[in-house]
């Protein structure tokens, strides 16, 4: 239980951040002590959802935001996409702003190189084959 505690905390630690919140500015918003947040995201005590909802609130997150990103156990979280989560929970909504329209770029190009190496030299578009390449070499070795 205390683990969740002091997970739930580093979140709401860190959406407050990102919102360029101070623990004050967040107890007034909340309608908590300074002293409650600061227990609250170091973990020593925990909330009640009555509680937990004005958190959210007042970070402007989802309440589900304040579970979700290091769960060790989850498959959204494992690996450089769990990796990914925890770095950008920290950001600014400038920088996040910044790091969303950086990934839009690099999913076009993406998008344009998956393209480009699906059209023949005549220009015409072939089907990508949706066998894994494992099978495929499986088969034809």
């Amino acid at each position: 239980m205390a683990d969740l505690r002091k997970r739930f905390g580093e979140l709401l630690a860190g959406h407050r951040r990102r919102r360029g919140m101070t623990q004050e500015d967040l107890a007034e918003a909340a309608g908590l002590s300074v002293d409650m947040i600061s227990k609250i995201e170091a973990g020593a005590t925990g909330a009640r959802f009555p509680t937990i909802e004005r958190l959210a609130q007042a970070v402007q997150v989802d309440p589900a935001e304040l579970f979700t990103s290091h769960l060790p156990a989850g498959s959204m979280n494992r690996g450089a996409f769990g990796e990914i989560s925890s770095k950008l929970s920290s950001l600014s909504d400038s920088d996040l702003v910044w790091i969303s329209a950086l990934l839009d770029v690099a999913l076009r190009r993406g998008r344009e190189q998956s393209l480009a190496k699906t059209k023949r030299p005549s220009g015409r578009t072939v089907a990508k084959s949706t066998r894994s390449p494992v099978l495929a070499r499986k088969k034809n070795g």
